[in-house]
Order: structure tokens, then C-alpha cells, then sequence
């Protein structure tokens, strides 16, 4: 089918905008993306209409505002292919899907010294830092996969690295800040051979192409609901159910039990173990209908457009004197995440004279700063795209960058 995105457009409010005189071209979708009316429309029809709390009261609101948050986990799941809703664990964010991983994995794996624990030098700081912290409280060792200077992940010494000593593996799916789309089947492979567990960040991947569970094959995969048309405040953690089931609270609390006194607890099954407290929601209920709208347009389509749109920047970006583009240099094996510099301008400059012409991008270290440091850089600047970018705002992009030139250079 042919992808409607003036039509798509349409559905969001604030493209309508304008910034500092200008229309706005909003290129910061890696960051968080713009919601459609159909998203706003569901949560405003839920507090309006229905607000209850959940898994508490046998009154109208409450099953009703339960049965509207369990149809949500149920969405979810089958959107990325889990094989029961009851895999889906609702979090704030990825940090906090990953760091309850990471938290009740030191039970989970039984880690000590000698054991080892392997990420990559590609990380967003949510998928680095959880497990610096576990390495230093359970005496375990990390180790990483490089990146190349195409800024592929290295896999060269993968046999070597992920050996008989490694317990979890926590790779990302998508790079925020190199746009790379890693393949882990060959990483999945070899953890698993030696009988190790795989994360995977794919806080990246799920809002933009297709990605099943099953058929990445990993033990765990955690997203979030606001990069994906979504509202912030809802994240995700997948795992697999008898993993789920041997893992213990992460926050304990109302809704994580099952009996109480004063001599001890059991507690809950997966998934109501892991979600202590009031969840979010008004947020799992805007998630669901953001799973909604992006199923009906397809993901396959919505990828097809991003790769076009993907294309066409590299090359509108590669035309502009001085943009030294960080990453693939071609789209395949990369999604709508580009990051650039200006030679001789520093990014929070090229920043602020985008955004004057109501160009939005991100500048800085993207909590990736290793990413930076590999290509010795102290900072990037980042144009992200999704299903509502158009060829336009890339012209208005490389404008912007001509505007920058004449500005410092």
C-alpha cells in the first residue's frame, strides 16, 4: 500500500505548530515522539468517563477501569508476538524494565566473582550503567562488544567474549545515537549455547518496524510507550515466563502479593508481581491505543517509509559541506536516527540555530556517551525521524545546516 503521510499528519495536533515564526519540523522522534488524537482521545475518554483503580474493586469503575488496563497488556503482547499477555510486565520506562532485570538478576543467575556479564560500547546508558552496578555489588566482571568504524557492532571476537563464564547478555536493538540495527541472532546463538540469558534494549526497534519475540529469540526485551506515540510514564519488560515466574519482586508492595502477615509473604504471580502500587493507568490505556494506530498502518509500512525518508537524508545531509555523518553510510541495517556534526561548530550551536528556524533536533552526548568518546567527538547532533516525517522537513534540515555554516564558518 501506498503510504498516506499527509493523511497520517493529520492526526497529530502539534505538527500544526509553529516555532519561533516557522513551521514546525519536529526531527527529535528518537527522543519522544508526537502523540495522534487517537492516543489523547483514549485517555481522555478514560478519566473522563471510566477512572478507577485496578485489581481492587468490584464496582462498575474499577472492572471497568481493570478489564480496559488488561486489554491494553493483551495489545501489547500480541503487537510484539509474546506468547501470553502474562509475559508483559508494565514499568515506567525501559530504565526501569531493564533495571528490574538487572536488580533480580543477582538471585536469578546467582552472581559472583568470575562470573561475567557483556554489553556493548553501543549502549544508551540505561542498558550500561544498571549492570556496572550489579558487577559491583555481586563481584562480577563486565565486559563489551566494540563498535566499528562504520559503527557496526564489532563481533569479531564474539566466541571469546560471551564464553562459559558469561551469565546475561544486554545488547540494544537499535542504536539511539548511530541509528544501527544490530541483527542479535549469531549473540543470541552463542549465549545461549554457553547458557547464558540475553536483554534486549528495543527502545528503538519496536516503535519502528516489526519485532516478534519468538523470532528474536532473546530471554527479555524491554521498550517504552512515549517513543512509540505513546505518553510517557509506561514502559515495558518482556520475559519469558518461566523466567518471569523464578524472579522475585523488584518493588514490593499492594498488588505484588498473594498472602501477608505479620510472619512473612508470598506473593504474586508474573506479571502483578513486578507492578507494585497504582500502575500507570491512563498510560497502559494510551499505550494500548498507540499499539492500536500503529497495527492499523502496518509496521512494515511505517518502516518502508522510514527507510525513504532515511535515505533521502543521508544524502541531503552528505550534500551540505562539512556534515560528518556518524553510522552506516547507506540505510540498510540502519533505522531514522542520524547523527551528524558540523565541522568547527560546537552541536548546542547548531542546535539553537535550528531550532530559531523551528527545526527540532537533539544535541549532546545522547546518554551514550561512550558512542562519543569512540568517535572522538564530546557531542553530536541528532535528527530523528518516524512515520509522520516528510522529504520537506529534510530540506528544511540541510537549510537549517547551510544557515549554520554561514553562521560560524
Amino acid at each position: 500500500m501506498t503510504f498516506d503521510v499527509a493523511r497520517v499528519r493529520a492526526d497529530f495536533p502539534i505538527l500544526d505548530r509553529e516555532v519561533n515564526g516557522h513551521p514546525l519540523v519536529y526531527l527529535d522522534s528518537a527522543n519522544t515522539s508526537q502523540k495522534p488524537r487517537q492516543v489523547l482521545d483514549a485517555m481522555r475518554a478514560h478519566q473522563e468517563r471510566y477512572n478507577g483503580n485496578v485489581s481492587r474493586s468490584v464496582h462498575t469503575l474499577g472492572t471497568e477501569s481493570t478489564t480496559a488496563y488488561e486489554d491494553a497488556r493483551a495489545k501489547i503482547a500480541a503487537f510484539i508476538g509474546a506468547p501470553s499477555p502474562d509475559e508483559v510486565v508494565f514499568t515506567k520506562n525501559s530504565t526501569e524494565a531493564i533495571n528490574l532485570v538487572a536488580y533480580t538478576s543477582a538471585d536469578l543467575l546467582q552472581l559472583g566473582p568470575g562470573d561475567e556479564i557483556v554489553v556493548s560500547e553501543m549502549e544508551h546508558h540505561s542498558n550500561l550503567v544498571p549492570w556496572q552496578l550489579l558487577c559491583q555489588r555481586t563481584g562480577a566482571t563486565l565486559r563489551w562488544f566494540g563498535v566499528t568504524d562504520e559503527g557496526r557492532l564489532d563481533e569479531s571476537a564474539l566466541d571469546e567474549l560471551v564464553n562459559e563464564r558469561t551469565k546475561l547478555v544486554s545488547v540494544v536493538h537499535m542504536s539511539n545515537i548511530l541509528g544501527t540495527i544490530n541483527d542479535p541472532a549469531r549473540i543470541v546463538a552463542r549465549a545461549h549455547q554457553v547458557g547464558a540469558l540475553v536483554l534486549l534494549d528495543c527502545s528503538q526497534s519496536v516503535p519502528h518496524f516489526p519485532v516478534d519475540v519468538v523470532e528474536l529469540g532473546a530471554d527479555f526485551i524491554a521498550f517504552t510507550g512515549h517513543k512509540m506515540l505513546g505518553p510517557t510514564g509506561i514502559g515495558v519488560l518482556w520475559g519469558r515466563a518461566e523466567l518471569l515466574a523464578a524472579m522475585p519482586p523488584f518493588l514490593a508492595g499492594g498488588s505484588t502479593i498473594e498472602t501477608v502477615t505479620m510472619a512473612g509473604t508470598t506473593f504474586a504471580a508474573p506479571p502483578a508481581r513486578f507492578e507494585g502500587g497504582t500502575p500507570p493507568i491512563t498510560e497502559a490505556i494510551g499505550l494500548g491505543a498507540a499499539v492500536d494506530y500503529l497495527t492499523a498502518l502496518g509496521m512494515e509500512n511505517i518502516h518502508r517509509h522510514e527507510q525513504e525518508i532515511t535515505t533521502y537524508a543521508l544524502k541531503a545531509l552528505a550534500d551540505v559541506p562539512g556534515v560528518r555523518i556518524f553510522g552506516p553510510g547507506t540505510p540498510e541495517g540502519r533505522g531514522g536516527t542520524v547523527s551528524f556534526e558540523v565541522a568547527g561548530v560546537h552541536p548546542h550551536d547548531v542546535g539553537q540555530i535550528l531550532d530559531d528556524l523551528g527545526v527540532e533536533v537533539r544535541v549532546g552526548h545522547h546518554c551514550a556517551r561512550p558512542v562519543c568518546t569512540r568517535f572522538g567527538v564530546p557531542a553530536m547532533t541528532r535528527a530523528s525521524f518516524y512515520l509522520y516525517t516528510t522529504t520537506d522537513e529534510i530540506d528544511a534540515l540541510a537549510r537549517g545546516l547551510e544557515q549554520v555554516r554561514k553562521v560560524f564558518v
